[in-house]
């Protein structure tokens, strides 16, 4: 399995998985509930996932002229 498939693997298990672990509303954090910063994070996080995993696909590779 190639790194770009287990790197987009970790946003799916965080969002799905971790989920019911993080099922409580307090504490507040930034003034949101912790499930709803749970949610927030993990929407930052996968975009920042994706954007390594675009950088490492070799499809998105300039070619030279």
């Amino acid at each position: 399995m190639k790194i770009q498939h287990l790197l987009a693997l970790i946003p799916f298990i965080g969002l799905l998985g971790g989920i019911s672990f993080a099922n409580k509303v307090t504490p507040y954090v930034f003034g949101m509930p912790f499930i709803l910063f749970y949610i927030v994070m993990w929407v930052v996080l996968t975009s920042a996932i994706m954007a390594m995993v675009y950088k490492l696909d070799p499809a998105n590779k300039e070619e030279e002229i």
